[in-house]
């Protein structure tokens, strides 16, 4: 075999290796998120529980974010290090836990050796404790999301995110030699902030307002790095409906009463809801433009072969969700980027997502550390345990409106 050939072979193996690897969570799991404050924005981390809840909605997995603003892998605000992963991560018996650190290791200046000496030997104590504590843990370590020196020039020669990505190439050292998993969360949202520069600069600095704390739509770019990086799939439901013969092929998804003729109907169920995109937000639609978040974590494919008109409508559950040309319904269309029923329950639950972890977090900093000392402990407790049941009690709702429900899909002969 000629060496060509060879590099094709191996590619391929790679490619269908990539895309048998299993996703990284599995049913009964118990994630914690720990970090800085970018954690502490519960938006990356909120993004990445409302794929699973609705990408996966028969399984059980709880989701804990104890991120603390300002924290360095010494602490902060929360407490010394050993204080805050004895109350806010080894309470909670995860089975996975991921550190986002570094921001505010680096201290905003140039790259400095005593820092990044504080910053390795802090680090390195993090993981022994967790390895001694949290026995059972599978543990992701997450460079640190980027310093925004992209949309506007650098402070200084090289510029602050250049220090990070210095820690960053420590972390993947580390997570070789520890037999660690490994998220890059800087270079995606990175390359995404320069496309999106590229297309409107004023509009591409609001994705890092700070140049620190990224909007919902940076953190919409920085969980789709780590669920690629934990092998999620970008598959949604995988449709083809054969007009002739009156016929589909599903994948995750069943098709029931389908009619064909002058109109062509059906009843469709999926097994999973599209990523919560809201339309309406203008910096979410600039990112995802500029990324390929779509293509690789929000595939709902609608195929309809066999059609004799030229364009057709589509509507479900009575509302028009586009038109399409019999080539374009042919060749397949994304109904993940389009306003369907589906999308606007993804919508709701991702609501019921930063509900319930607000309900954490109030009982979390409000009561738990926030009132130390301030109240007798059975009042305390009272109150933490009145917030724990509401809190179960948003996410059985939640858990429930991410359940598939079934759909009526109508296309008729458009004009």
């Amino acid at each position: 075999m000629r060496p060509s050939g060879i590099i094709a072979l191996t590619l391929a193996f790679s490619t269908l290796a990539a895309a048998q690897t299993p996703f990284y969570l599995k049913d009964g799991d118990r994630v914690v998120f720990y970090g800085d404050s970018i954690t502490d924005q519960r938006l990356y981390t909120t993004f990445t529980e409302s794929y699973v809840v609705t990408r996966f909605p028969a399984w059980n997995i709880s989701f804990t974010h104890s991120g603390w603003g300002g924290d360095r892998v010494t602490g902060g605000g929360g407490g010394p290090i050993d204080v805050r992963l004895a109350r806010d991560v080894f309470p909670y018996q995860p089975t996975v836990t991921t550190i986002m650190l570094g921001m505010n290791d680096g201290s905003y200046r140039p790259f400095d050796d005593t820092l990044f000496t504080n910053f390795k030997n802090g680090y390195e104590h993090i993981l022994d404790s967790l390895k001694t504590s949290a026995t059972h843990s599978r543990i992701t370590l997450i460079q640190p999301s980027p310093y925004d020196d992209v949309t506007r020039a650098p402070l200084f020669a090289d510029g602050y995110n250049a220090v990070l990505l210095r820690y960053s190439d420590y972390l993947k050292t580390t997570a070789a030699a520890r037999h660690l998993d490994l998220a890059d969360l800087n270079n995606p949202v990175t390359s995404m902030l320069t496309k999106a520069a590229a297309t409107n600069k004023d509009e591409a600095q609001k994705i890092l307002p700070d140049r620190v704390h990224p909007a919902p739509a940076g953190h919409l770019i920085m969980a789709a790095a780590l669920l690629k990086a934990w092998h999620a799939p970008a598959l949604v439901s995988d449709v083809t409906v054969d007009a002739q013969t009156a016929t589909a092929q599903v994948k995750n998804a069943k098709v029931e009463a389908l009619k064909t003729g002058a109109q062509i109907s059906w009843t469709e169920t999926e097994s999973s809801l599209p990523l919560p995109i809201d339309p309406r937000d203008k910096l979410m639609e600039l990112a995802v433009k500029s990324s390929d978040i779509i293509e690789t974590l929000d595939q709902e494919t609608l195929r309809v072969t066999g059609l004799a008109a030229a364009k057709w409508e589509l509507k479900i559950d009575g509302l028009t969700a586009g038109s399409f040309t019999k080539e374009e319904l042919a060749n397949g269309v994304n109904l993940a980027t389009l306003p369907t029923p589906m999308l606007r329950q993804a919508i709701d639950v991702h609501a019921l997502t930063l509900k319930h972890n607000n309900i954490h977090f109030m009982r979390w900093r409000t009561i738990q550390t926030g009132m130390a000392t301030d109240a007798s402990p059975s009042t305390k407790q009272s109150a933490m345990l009145a917030l724990d049941q509401l809190d179960n009690e948003l996410i059985a709702e939640q858990r429930a409106l991410a359940q598939p429900k079934p759909h009526r899909f109508e296309l008729t002969p458009a004009n």
